[in-house]
């Protein structure tokens, strides 16, 4: 049966990002109220302007890295809209691609924080909200989740582990009506992926995002996650021709590893990578905290 998106009130965290904002017009275009969280207070302010106004539209300042932030959001948004029926947990960050032996441990406890942590935080947050509704959790991940590149390990490590918290956290809640799902896209166009597109190590790393590194429009992402939330499937990949690789990943890891980071490929995005200190790779931007 399809979950009609018009009425119920979605929250969004990291919803002035490239992902988060295309996601919420898309919304809106479903009648669906919006609970914008962002850590940029005005951003978020005029993007809830933009898209309708207090009656329809309405932003919080919410820090996925503090419970008592995203606590204190959803319980606004709550009030506002009457209702919290579908959260998604989308703000997350990239990271400079790097060896493992080499990033700087506050660069890795900061990935894995805002990008596994803060989903868990925003879960927390939301599901006293959600399951009065027997609504929808949604957590953006990647097919990082499944597929795991070379020099990207606090990445690949983090969206991983979101995909098996929504797993764990959808057989949680299953008895009390409330869905859970995790979002599954490979590359896609953004302002932040054609700065990526500019540079050495990222371009011979992964083909020249092409071949199987090819960029996705960012049209068909936001329409494949509004068509899995309608159908509150659990795992939504982007685009649906690679979801073989959510079914078997560890198969497909052994074809990547072969063919799609064949011979010097990794040693010559490492030195690549080496003359300067370069700024991070944001894989899938969002409004980061």
């Amino acid at each position: 049966m399809k979950y009609h998106l018009g009425g119920r009130t979605v929250a969004i965290t990291g919803s002035t990002g490239g992902l988060g904002s295309a996601l919420a017009q898309a919304l809106r275009r479903r009648k669906a109220n919006l609970a914008l969280l962002d850590l940029d207070g005005d951003a978020v302010a005029e993007q809830a302007e933009t898209l309708g106004g207090h009656g329809v539209a309405r932003g919080w300042h919410a820090d996925v890295r503090s419970l008592e932030s995203l606590e204190d959001a959803m319980r606004a948004a709550a009030e506002h809209f009457g209702r919290l029926d579908v959260v998604i947990a989308n703000a997350g960050v990239g990271e400079t691609l790097g060896l493992v032996s080499d990033v700087e441990p506050d660069d890795w406890e900061r990935t894995i924080d805002i990008n596994l942590s803060g989903v868990w935080r925003t879960f927390k947050a939301a599901i006293p909200h959600v399951k009065q509704q027997h609504g929808h959790l949604l957590a953006t991940a990647s097919m990082a989740s499944f597929l795991h590149s070379p020099l990207h390990g606090s990445y690949t490590a983090s969206k991983a582990g979101v995909w098996a918290l929504c797993d764990s956290t959808r057989l949680e809640l299953r008895h009390l009506g409330v869905t859970v799902g995790s979002i599954h896209p490979t590359f896609f166009k953004t302002p932040m992926v054609d700065e990526a597109m500019t540079r050495p190590d990222s371009c011979r790393l992964w083909n020249n995002f092409t071949g199987l590194f090819a960029l996705t429009p960012i049209e068909t992402v936001v329409n494949d996650i509004v068509r899995g939330i309608e159908r509150r499937s659990a795992h939504i990949v982007s685009p649906r021709k690679l979801r073989l690789a959510a079914l078997a990943p560890g198969l497909i890891q052994t074809y990547v590893d072969r063919f799609g980071f064949p011979g010097n490929t990794v040693p010559d995005a490492i030195e690549l990578g080496r003359p300067a200190q370069q700024p991070g790779l944001v894989l899938r931007p969002q409004r980061a905290p």
